[in-house]
């Protein structure tokens, strides 16, 4: 399918910081894609759709069910970078049949989304984004377990630089995250469970350069996802803060993210496989290239026909060979360790 032919792309939270970063990445993937960049901040919306051409702002009120945009208007997609605890977005996009991404949910937050799929299941498809970076470290897990006949055990742990803290939208996830439900959801010993004690919330692991840091574990919805598809018993996400004066003189505030994995190999060896993902950039430009792929990929731009109406994570639209390689021509360095 060719981009020019398509209707806009609505992105709710646009200009915020993961959304400049996803429409510029959907901007580099195809110049001819036209973008609405919504949100509350209409002037703030408009400079960056200037920016970018091929573009164009629009205020969007949560508040009413037309989410506030002309009774003409049209889209290919709309795109959710904030939390939208109306869930108006996701009823527009039912109503006129367009494919949705819900980024900012966490774990628990999904719940009323799935309700709303069930009275509707073929209205549009509907895909769950609420993962780390944009499930960008999902897909690339689930590739790099593709050497194993049965895994057994993923762990995941990422490094962030204190400075690396994100917009408005970041924190008023953490705030709900913190306030709401503190307790994490991990994978033990094959029973999911919200963590509670110190030794089920917190971890120990090696970073890339040997750094033992302590991370601790948050209910993103990788740790659902890798479970249903790998059936792995232990799976678990963690995260751990580096001070930037610990940073390299000169050095951004870049992310580091360490993918373990045990299991069986086709011969039937057990083994102990570690892959590293360094990025020298913020969360956000990882996160906002995962929202990119995820579009491409739902309206029919790349892999195949547009995505048929139905619920979704990731792992469902997209190819998780395509999205390593993307991560790699993107600067992203990828190693087995």
């Amino acid at each position: 399918m060719n981009a020019s032919n398509l209707k806009p792309v609505l992105v709710i939270g646009g200009s915020g910081i993961v959304g400049r970063r996803a429409v510029k990445a959907l901007r580099e993937l195809h110049p001819e894609l036209a973008l609405r960049i919504g949100g509350r901040d209409v002037g703030k919306a408009a400079a960056l759709a200037r920016e970018l051409g091929r573009a164009e702002a629009v205020r969007i009120d949560l508040e009413r069910d037309d989410l506030g945009l002309a009774p003409d208007a049209a889209f290919s997609a709309v795109v959710v970078l904030l939390k939208d605890d109306t869930l108006r977005s996701m009823k527009y996009a039912q109503a006129h049949g367009l494919p949705y991404v819900s980024f900012s949910d966490f774990v628990f937050d999904i719940g009323p989304e799935v309700a709303l799929h069930i009275q509707k299941p073929t209205a549009a498809p509907v895909l769950f984004l609420g993962h780390f970076l944009g499930g960008t470290v999902a897909m690339s897990t689930l590739q790099f377990a593709r050497e194993l006949k049965k895994v057994h055990s993923i762990l995941i742990g990422a490094v962030f630089d204190e400075e690396d803290v994100g917009g408005p939208a970041a924190s008023g996830d953490m705030e709900r995250l913190t306030k709401g439900v503190p307790s994490p959801l991990i994978r033990k010993d094959g029973k999911f469970l919200w963590a509670t004690t110190e030794e089920d919330t917190t971890r120990t692991f090696q970073g890339v350069d040997g750094t033992q840091w302590k991370g601790r574990a948050y209910p993103l919805l990788d740790v659902a996802t890798l479970a249903a598809v790998t059936d792995a018993s232990t799976v678990r996400l963690d995260f751990a803060v580096r001070a930037a004066s610990s940073r390299p003189a000169g050095q951004g505030p870049g992310h580091e993210v360490i993918i373990e994995l045990i299991g069986e190999l086709p011969d039937g060896t057990t083994t102990h496989v570690r892959h590293t993902l360094v990025d020298g950039d913020v969360h956000s430009g990882l996160s906002g290239r995962g929202v990119a792929l995820a579009v491409e990929r739902l309206l029919g731009l790349v892999g195949g026909a547009p995505v048929a109406p139905g619920l979704y994570s990731p792992e469902g639209v997209l190819d998780p060979a395509h999205v390593v390689e993307r991560l790699k021509a993107w600067g992203t360095r990828i190693q087995r360790a």
